[in-house]
Formats: C-alpha cells, sequence, structure tokens
C-alpha cells in the first residue's frame, strides 16, 4: 500500500507560502493576511480538503502564538468573543454540506471591502465610541461560521475588533487566544463530516515543520512595528483576502 500522500508538486508551491502566510498573520497581525490561505490552497485542492490539511497546522501555530502572546491578552474582551464565535462554529457545521464554501467565501469577501471602504471613506474619529455589544456579537458568531467554513474568520472579527484600538500586541495575543478556542472546536465536527482522513493528516503532518518559522517572524514583527503601521498591514490583508474572495466567488 502507497503512502496516503498528496505528492502533486504544484500543490506544495501554492501551500507552502500559503502556511507561512498564515503563520505571520496568526502571529503577527490577527488573522489579517490568514484567510488567504485557504483560496491560495484551492488553487490546487477543494476549499473543504484545503480546510481539513490545515487544521493540525493550526492548532500547531496557535499553541506557539499563546505561548508566545500568554502575558498580553484581553480577558474580559475574550469571555465576550468565546461564546458568541462557538455558535458560529455550531451554525457552519449544521449547514456545511448545504452550502457552497466559494459562495461563503465570496459573501465574506464582499463584507471584507466593504468594511475596508467604510474605513477609508468615514475614517473615525479618535473619540468615537466603540461598536456595540450587539454588534460584536454578530460579528463574532459570523468569524466562527466562515472559520469553520474556509478558516476565513479574520475579517468578520477585525470589522468589530480594530475599532476597539488595542495595541498591536495585544490585539494579536487576543485573536491568537480566540482561534485557538475556535480551531480547537473544529476537530469533532470536522471528524463527523469525514474530512479528517488519512490522506489529508499525512499532508498535514509534511507541513507541520513550516509552522514554527511563520510564527517566529510574526511574533518578532508584532513586538517591534509601530501601531500605525501595524493597522495599514491589517488593512492591505483585509483588502488582499477580500478580493481574492470575492474572485474566487465568481470566477
Amino acid at each position: 500500500m502507497s503512502f496516503p500522500l498528496i505528492t502533486d508538486p504544484y500543490f506544495y508551491a501554492v501551500t507552502i507560502p500559503a502556511v507561512l502566510l498564515l503563520g505571520v498573520s496568526k502571529s503577527g497581525f490577527g488573522a489579517g493576511f490568514g484567510s488567504l490561505a485557504v483560496p491560495m490552497m484551492a488553487l490546487a485542492v477543494s476549499v473543504p480538503q484545503a480546510a481539513a490539511i490545515l487544521m493540525p497546522v493550526l492548532l500547531v501555530m496557535d499553541i506557539l502564538g499563546m505561548a508566545a502572546f500568554r502575558k498580553d491578552f484581553d480577558l474580559k474582551l475574550l469571555k465576550f468573543l468565546i461564546p458568541f464565535g462557538l455558535v458560529g462554529i455550531v451554525i457552519g457545521a449544521l449547514l456545511f454540506k448545504l452550502l457552497d464554501p466559494h459562495t461563503v467565501a465570496g459573501i465574506v469577501g464582499v463584507f471584507t471591502l466593504v468594511f475596508l471602504a467604510q474605513r477609508l471613506l468615514f475614517p473615525p474619529k479618535a473619540d468615537s465610541a466603540p461598536p456595540p455589544k450587539w454588534l460584536g456579537a454578530i460579528l463574532t458568531a459570523t468569524s466562527g461560521f466562515t472559520s469553520f467554513i474556509a478558516h476565513a474568520g479574520g475579517p468578520p472579527i477585525n470589522a468589530y475588533i480594530i475599532p476597539l484600538r488595542l495595541s498591536p500586541v495585544k490585539f494579536t495575543a487576543t485573536m491568537a487566544f480566540f482561534f485557538f478556542v475556535i480551531n480547537l472546536s473544529k476537530w469533532i465536527p470536522y471528524a463527523w463530516l469525514g474530512l479528517l482522513d488519512m490522506r489529508n493528516m499525512a499532508t498535514s503532518l509534511v507541513l507541520l515543520p513550516i509552522a514554527p518559522i511563520g510564527v517566529l517572524v510574526g511574533v518578532r514583527m508584532a513586538r517591534r512595528i509601530n501601531q500605525v503601521l501595524f493597522y495599514r498591514l491589517v488593512y492591505l490583508g483585509m483588502f488582499l483576502t477580500g478580493i481574492k474572495l470575492v474572485w474566487d466567488a465568481v470566477r
């Protein structure tokens, strides 16, 4: 019996940069660029398969990110975010087989671009109030849902977290702990849906050594970067993500 592993060189040509980008994003830019990973991998495999392959990689990245930022997260904010994120996971699991992942990705892409347009055309004032809690609940549940469908949970929750004006380190640390819980909660429903097969898991093991490299780069950048530049890079990541997701949906 041959080892159940993806051997297509093109798959690794698009996946290795995606995993590196995901690691930098997970540890340095609060998922600003990370939502690009599945769309990049979808150039070589299906969206559900790409999402399944990334599961062990995400777990390692989440653990490394939490270890690096274990003293910097906002506990009060996490207590608010996590329950709503888990609600989104449940909805995603129940609707997974009924929804086309590219359609969901397209909706996330449009939402991301609308949010960015609003921020650029009508920039918030320094004394503007933070978003209301009800909006945060909706966006966080949406983040859990889109994270389950296509690991694209970054843009919805960024739309709530960015206006809170956290420091780069606290922003990144809080997102690291939030997505650890979200990604850990996916394992049972992913197995239930039959996505965690031997071929996908074997391919994940090959990609695991790349995870710490991206995380290390992201941690160093998050601790040294200027706050204004940090949020500009997050916006850039969201813009590229939005364009790619919309392109995949209409292609």
